[in-house]
């Protein structure tokens, strides 16, 4: 117990700008565990899992690839696998242990996630023995396959495939699961949703466990939320641009395409054309706090305070403190 008290006083005294309630993170702290198994050149291979139940650990597949013998752990103790139910395409696994002491972590059905949302990533990175925690904030959630892929900036490194990502409150809202490459990376969370059809699947009991998942298809195959991902981060305008108008032109009704293709068209100095996508975008999802923002500066290039003003009160609505942020960056006061 002294081991996630000492993690939680570190974490609250380099983040004294969010409101935790101490007690919820460490439980959900403590329904993370350690994912470990010998690969087949001998090396130990590893990963992170959450406990969801009864001797029950959810966990992404593609950890168990290379290994034909895992286990949980927590510190020196180990917990046999006794069986699995895999969603190799979903990437998530669900595992049957035996004699697991730990709470689950607590899940509330049909959360909604907001843009701009306080949340937490608590994994074991890099194979270290006590979970780590990042604060981060959900960028955007994407619809995807009856529920909704979280992108958040609460980062995860090796080690932590399999983590939680949770809300201020402690509650399981995901698996992380993918990054993008590099230092200015997009880390991506599955949704817990996916939960309740994993498990309905038949247990199995050999390993490894193989099948590629979604996000790991040939970048034309990936979903169009993936394939903007590398072109935004390098800043290749014209490539996202091209693939913004395809998202569209597949799903016209959706908001984060519309902003994509409008994020695109303002870096190549279409400034109408620009405004005339986020405004789309922000009609489709009046939450869009992105659109909402690049519309505030596209205004203010044009003086029109009463549409800064108009914008800032949306945000408002939305969120208060994105509101003051929104004031910051324009250099204006709440009224503009």
């Amino acid at each position: 117990m002294r081991q996630y008290a000492l993690i939680l006083s570190l974490l609250f005294a380099f983040q004294p700008a969010h409101a935790i309630d101490q007690e919820k993170i460490l439980a959900a702290t403590q329904a993370v565990v350690m994912v470990r198994g010998y690969n087949d050149n001998g090396g130990l291979a590893y990963g992170s899992g959450v406990v969801v139940g009864n001797n029950k650990v959810l966990t992404n597949c593609h950890i168990f690839r290379g290994t034909k013998q895992p286990w949980v752990a927590r510190g020196e103790d180990t917990y046999t696998i006794t069986s699995v139910q895999a969603d190799r395409w979903h990437d998530l696994c669900l595992l049957s242990t035996s004699g697991l002491p730990f709470k689950a972590a607590v899940i509330v059905k049909n959360q909604t996630l907001s843009r701009g949302k306080d949340v937490l990533s608590i994994g074991h990175s890099n194979g270290v023995p006590n979970p780590l925690t990042s604060i981060g904030v959900v960028k955007s959630t994407y619809h995807f396959e009856g529920s909704h892929v979280i992108r958040s900036t609460a980062q995860f490194r090796m080690g932590a495939s399999g983590s939680g990502i949770f809300d201020m409150d402690g509650h399981l809202l995901g698996i992380n699961t993918f990054k993008t490459p590099g230092r200015h990376a997009y880390f991506y969370s599955l949704p817990i949703e996916w939960l309740r059809h994993l498990e309905t699947l038949p247990m199995e009991t050999a390993f490894p466990i193989v099948g590629k998942a979604f996000w790991e298809e040939e970048d034309h195959n990936k979903p169009f939320f993936m394939q903007i991902a590398i072109p935004e981060i390098n800043q290749d305008w014209p490539r996202l641009a091209e693939i913004a108008q395809k998202w569209i032109d597949a799903d016209s009704k959706n908001s984060d395409a519309w902003y994509e293709l409008g994020h695109a068209q303002e870096n190549l100095n279409k400034i109408e054309a620009a405004e005339k996508s986020y405004k789309q975008s922000a009609l489709l999802d009046s939450a869009n706090i992105d659109s909402l923002f690049r519309l505030g500066m596209i205004a203010k290039t044009k003086g029109d305070l009463q549409a800064m003003h108009s914008i800032n009160l949306a945000i408002a609505k939305i969120d208060p403190a994105l509101a003051d942020e929104y004031s910051n960056n324009l250099g204006c006061d709440k009224a503009c």
